[in-house]
């Protein structure tokens, strides 16, 4: 019998399969749809010996010392700063907003003094904050909202600024600096060798088993098992009884070009212009020395594997009633992005899975 039923081979279920495996010494299946691991972190070479990400960018980044001290028992790293411009009035403009944006925008000569002041100039504060578009506003005002942010959030998510939860925008920094970083973590890498590479070496230990293309529904009565964590969508855990919770998926129509790079940085991003969002080039991402180029358009999506939850209060609110069911289950426990309908970055899907081992499924083993 199986100790322990992982469902999810992404960065949750690995994470969890390495540490029952190798500190409880249990045995562990992961059980997984996909033909591969890694879930939406997937890397492989195409058919030109290039590395993309066929889910989209992924740049690690993290404060978080326990995280990146654990993955780099499974990676070596390479120094990796991602840096992001974004198209606007027909200029490659830094985001996020700097003093290199503002000037470069208006033509101006601005100091950082000077941009001090500009956004106290521009911004228009609201006594309470109750959406994206206010907590944007009340930053930059109402005109680089409309040139920045605005398009660019309803082609993402088919939704106006004005009905979404304000946690989506509220981390959106604005600089006066000219530090043209996305991320400003004490650790940004990527894995030297591709992030599968990495995701093999976590499930490498002989006690973890490993089934791809394998739905959970179609084993769950023929595998025995002991335990079950689940990193999938908890709403298709409970075959949806309170309905179904909303996500927002990409898709993405690759290129590549008998020249050694397409754009200057490794995302441009494209709010006011063209169906898609931005346009990904993967060689300035993984710093791969290649004669030629891979670029990924991406195109937000209603349809296809889950990516973002979508953060409204109805939603919300239907969680919560799984949350409520899941809490009920003994010996079952739910992680990860899907599991926990929360945008979770990297780092936080790794420190999640890491507390979740530490705080209860450890304990069941000591004393």
């Amino acid at each position: 019998m199986i100790d322990y039923l992982i469902v999810g081979a992404g960065f949750a279920g690995c994470v969890l399969a390495e540490r029952i495996a190798n500190d409880l010494n249990r045995q562990v299946l992961i059980v997984e749809t996909r033909n591969h691991i890694g879930g939406n972190a997937y890397d492989y070479y195409n058919e030109s010996g290039i590395l993309v990400h066929k889910y989209g960018a992924h740049a690690f980044h993290t404060n978080n010392k326990k995280v990146f001290d654990y993955l780099s028992q499974f990676t070596e790293w390479n120094l990796f700063q991602l840096r992001v411009t974004t198209n606007v009035d027909g200029q490659k403009l830094p985001i996020p907003i700097n003093l290199d944006t503002i000037n470069g925008l208006y033509g101006f000569h601005y100091n950082e003094e000077d941009l001090k002041e500009f956004w106290r100039s521009v911004a228009q504060p609201e006594a309470e904050l109750n959406n994206s578009e206010d907590v944007i506003i009340s930053k930059v005002g109402s005109e680089l909202f409309e040139k920045f942010y605005k398009n660019y959030t309803k082609k993402q998510w088919d939704l106006s600024p004005s009905t979404m939860d304000k946690s989506v925008c509220s981390r959106i920094p604005v600089r006066t600096n000219r530090d043209n970083r996305y991320f400003t973590d004490k650790y940004q890498v990527v894995p030297k060798d591709g992030y599968t590479k990495m995701f093999e070496k976590l499930i490498a230990h002989p006690n973890i088993h490993l089934l791809l293309q394998t739905d959970f529904r179609d084993i769950r009565e023929s595998i025995p098992f002991k335990k079950l964590i689940y990193t999938g969508p908890i709403d298709v855990y409970f075959d949806h009884q309170f309905g179904k919770l909303p996500y927002r998926s990409l898709k993405f129509s690759f290129e590549t070009f008998d020249r050694e790079y397409y754009q200057k940085t490794a995302i441009v991003n494209y709010p006011n212009d063209n169906d898609f969002t931005r346009i990904i080039e993967f060689k300035r991402l993984t710093g791969q020395l290649h004669p030629k180029t891979t670029i990924a358009y991406e195109y937000p999506s209603a349809d296809g594997e889950p990516y973002y939850p979508i953060p409204r209060a109805d939603n919300f609110e239907i969680y919560n009633k799984y949350k409520a069911e899941a809490d009920k289950l003994a010996n079952v426990w739910f992680a990860g992005r899907l599991g926990s309908y929360r945008y979770y970055n990297m780092d936080q899907v790794v420190d999640q899975a890491l507390t979740l081992f530490e705080s209860q499924i450890k304990p069941l083993y000591s004393g």
